[in-house]
């Protein structure tokens, strides 16, 4: 297992139950980590660790030498220009390359664009192997449906989209998964329809969230309040319980312009996808605009005044910051003067400071801000309710919740 992030660790500990596995990272702090039974990303737990009894760490090549199957499960971010940076995936064939041998099968898991595996990264191992693809080695793509923090649906109980480089290798690869996931598999016809098939789930679910971010921005006009909206429309057995709110992560907020990347380089302008990614990216100075707007009218001077942001991950009970669009909240306030506290108990504080600058808070002052946003649905802010939350506020201060997690009554501003 080539990459022990939120998605590899959780499968190769499945493998490990059942096969010969090792986990191999270039992060060796991650590894020691790992040998003494600790995951930082809280996605396996240390009883799950040690249920894997054959399942090995590594941060040197030589423990893969080994190995006759090799799963890549690096990141797949994109620049600051937003194009797809296949730059970990590069590396990682690289090192494959190194190791790979004959009837070897490497399988990646890493979001793409179609034809991204065979076009861009199976050269690199014939490069760096000097083997032959589909002669010496082969080939398969089993894109990765992890949802960090859901202890309900995981990796063993979603079902997996398989594929191979030849109807030989595509039943191989179909029985290894099939070996770990109970929920069954799905063996798609080709490579490219299953890195198809990745790349358009979470693009469907970002151009939906955006057409409910823009239906929150027109009621808000309206003077109607969006989450009443959508409950009564959810009446109707057929209506898609979508929220509005900030899109962020390492999947939504990045898979669509991997498409619309390829869809570009085919000679197609995908209009909708890149309408909806420029709806969610401009959510985060929508979401300060409105508290400003709010604390005018409660005549809370802006220039001088204290935020405070609870949550700072992408999600809710998570620790991931990969692309947290709460950023943008932030960096938004800062251009009105506004002094902004950062809050969330799920954070590494060192990680967060490296990442984004932003050290958080270790508690909340009381009594100390003229507005508090709740920007994530930690479950440690669910059980403060707005009773525990309020005291954190001046006298006169304004309490917005963008993730509908207190009573509408209880809170100054929704979303």
């Amino acid at each position: 297992m080539i990459g022990l992030g939120y998605v590899g660790l959780p499968l190769a500990v499945e493998f490990g139950k059942v096969l010969p596995t090792v986990g191999f990272d270039i992060n060796a702090k991650r590894i020691s980590e790992l040998r003494d039974g600790v995951d930082h990303t809280l996605e396996v737990e240390p009883e799950l660790l040690a249920e894997a009894s054959q399942l090995s760490f590594a941060s040197d090549l030589e423990a893969l030498k080994a190995c006759n199957v090799y799963i890549v499960t690096v990141p797949t971010p994109i620049d600051a220009s937003r194009r797809p940076d296949l730059t970990p995936l590069i590396r990682a064939s690289e090192t494959l390359g190194q190791v790979v041998g004959q009837g070897d099968v490497v399988i990646y898991e890493s979001t793409v664009y179609p034809g991204a595996t065979e076009e861009a990264c199976i050269p690199v191992v014939e490069r760096v192997s000097g083997l032959t693809y589909n002669r010496d080695f082969f080939a398969g793509y089993s894109p990765e449906r992890i949802n960090p923090g859901d202890k309900e649906h995981r990796v063993t109980t979603i079902m997996k989209v398989t594929s191979g480089s030849t109807p030989e290798a595509a039943a191989f690869v179909d029985a290894l998964y099939r070996r770990v996931i109970t929920a069954g598999t799905h063996l798609a016809s080709s490579i490219a329809v299953a890195e198809a098939a990745k790349v358009i789930e979470n693009t469907q679910r970002d151009v939906n969230i955006a057409l409910i971010n823009e239906l929150a921005v027109i009621f808000n006009r309206l003077g109607i309040d969006t989450e009443e909206v959508l409950e009564a429309a959810g009446t109707k057995w057929n209506f898609l319980p979508f929220r509005p709110g900030l899109v962020g992560g390492h999947c939504i907020g990045v898979d669509p312009y991997y498409l619309t990347h390829r869809a570009q380089q085919v000679g197609y302008h995908p209009e909708m996808i890149l309408a909806g990614r420029r709806l969610n990216d401009n959510m985060g100075a929508y979401v300060a605009g409105q508290l400003v707007k709010q604390m005018i009218k409660r005549r809370i001077h802006v220039e001088g005044a204290r935020v405070l942001v609870m949550g700072l991950t992408f999600k809710e009970n998570c620790p991931d910051l990969r692309n947290t669009r709460v950023v943008d909240i932030i960096t938004e306030l800062a251009d009105y003067g506004v002094a902004v506290d950062v809050y969330d108990p799920q954070v590494n504080k060192d990680e967060a400071e490296a990442e984004y600058g932003i050290r958080p808070v270790q508690a909340p002052e009381a009594g100390a801000y003229d507005a508090m946003i709740l920007a994530v649905a930690h479950r440690e802010f669910k059980a403060l309710g707005a009773d525990g939350i309020r005291p954190w506020g001046k006298p006169e201060h304004v309490l917005y919740d963008l993730k509908y997690v207190l009573p509408k009554e209880s809170v100054d501003l929704r979303l």
